[in-house]
């Protein structure tokens, strides 16, 4: 998942890939931290990644958050396979709330569900690119 990063007053700029492993590596939490900003003059967008109806994970996925966080196990859902569906975007959150960050946008797409806008490896088997971009100018 593209994460952007931008100081409220326009001063800074951050890009970061927000995948399952590095979220849980704490990804976001070091970005941030690098910024020197205040968490609160931060704004964040999450950008498309797959939705938690079609991203199953092991418990060793759910284990990795929940060492982390308790409150993450809203992010995980039981599915009938023994598995679970794991909602990035609400990992995400989970750690920019715990920050201080207040203002998160996006974070609605499912890049799974939606072939007419977005490359899955998942569903296509097939490698495709996208990006995502912020500047300062």
């Amino acid at each position: 998942m593209p994460v952007l990063l931008a100081a409220a007053d326009g001063s800074a700029v951050a890009a970061v890939h927000a995948g399952w492993r590095g979220l849980a590596a704490g990804v976001l939490e070091k970005t941030i931290r690098k910024l020197g900003l205040p968490p609160a003059h931060l704004l964040v967008w999450l950008g498309p990644t797959i939705g938690q109806e079609n991203f199953e994970v092991g418990d060793d996925v759910r284990a990795a958050f929940m060492a982390v966080d308790a409150q993450s196990a809203s992010a995980f859902q039981a599915n009938p396979r023994g598995r679970w569906q794991c909602d990035l975007y609400a990992l995400a959150r989970l750690r920019l709330a715990a920050l201080g960050v207040n203002a998160v946008f996006g974070g609605s797409w499912c890049t799974y569900a939606d072939p007419a806008r977005f490359f899955s490896f998942r569903r296509d088997g097939q490698c495709g690119r996208m990006a995502a971009l912020i500047w300062l100018e």
